[in-house]
């Protein structure tokens, strides 16, 4: 007979060692997801036009610095804290819920990268760049903290996301190397975040049961999973004829066949993404998304 009053063991979790909470600092900063705005900025910088000098390296080297191991790594930190409680239920093994961050350590690690980025950005651009940087602060914050939790409506999240990673980081660049913004850059910048928008409905389609359960309106739980696919595709597309039709305004037709030549080379890898939105979009983020990225430089190379 087993007897009721038997000890029970129970799960202590131990206190995290320093290089445990480094570990965990840098799972909670994404290094993976710095590209995107390191490569906005990027274009963003060559786009002003400036001659490569030793001070436009230099500001090069800190801008990159402050769009992806800064900003970038202070809006992760921002959204699995404010994700923290859902975590518990649905990814107990993450930083927060598993304790090997706490909520002060994580609040103190977001308020030092967001000071961090904001010296740097005025290191980098003075009064410009830091206005930016502030918008883009603002942005995170829609996205991830109450009462907007704007990442609970698809078109709304997904467009700070593409704003912030793509638009804002290209104007860091173009703002950091030069103090201008032109007009086709300007142009550049807000026709790729657009399309950006497209790409990041490709990254719901792997959590679209998830979602629905949590009641996060993304665009596949909106629109279905076929018609999202497809609204994916147009809205990646449209904003880079319209880049390959402003290169052939200004004249660059060069540049406006080789931005026309990679959007073709995108269109039968969507065809194949559209017939199983769920298993190719990793696919396809290898694929037709390195040729979208590509294109922003050749746009950001055509104009400077």
């Amino acid at each position: 007979m087993s007897n009721q009053y038997a000890p029970q063991a129970y799960s202590v979790p131990l206190a995290p060692s320093q290089a445990d909470f480094w570990r965990a600092a840098l799972e909670l900063m994404k290094p993976l997801t710095w590209f995107a705005p390191m490569w906005a900025f990027l274009c963003g910088a060559v786009s002003s036009g400036a001659a490569p000098t030793g001070e436009f390296l230099w500001s090069l080297f800190l801008g990159a610095i402050l769009a992806g191991p800064l900003m970038c790594s202070m809006s992760q930190v921002m959204n699995d804290y404010c994700d923290r409680e859902v975590d518990r239920l649905n990814e107990p093994q993450r930083p927060f819920p598993s304790g090997r961050i706490t909520e002060a350590q994580g609040l103190l690690l977001c308020a030092l990268l967001t000071a961090a980025s904001f010296a740097m950005a005025w290191a980098v651009g003075g009064w410009k760049v830091l206005a930016i940087t502030v918008a883009a602060f603002v942005m995170s914050l829609l996205y991830s903290a109450p009462p907007a939790r704007g990442k609970r409506n698809g078109w709304l999240g997904n467009g700070l996301v593409s704003f912030a990673y793509e638009g804002v980081a290209w104007a860091t660049g173009c703002l950091a190397v030069s103090g201008a913004f032109p007009p086709a850059s300007i142009a550049g910048a807000v026709l790729y975040s657009v399309g950006a928008h497209g790409i990041m409905t490709l990254n719901d389609f792997k959590s679209v049961s998830g979602d629905t359960a949590l009641g996060i309106r993304s665009v596949p739980v909106q629109l279905g999973i076929p018609r999202a696919a497809r609204v994916a595709c147009y809205v990646m597309n449209i904003p880079q004829l319209l880049c390959v039709g402003l290169l052939g305004w200004y004249g660059e037709w060069v540049w406006a066949a080789v931005l026309m030549g990679l959007l073709a080379a995108q269109l039968p890898l969507q065809v194949k993404l559209i017939r199983d939105p769920e298993a190719r979009a990793p696919w396809y983020n290898a694929t037709g998304t390195t040729l979208y990225v590509l294109g922003m430089m050749a746009y950001a190379i055509a104009i400077r």
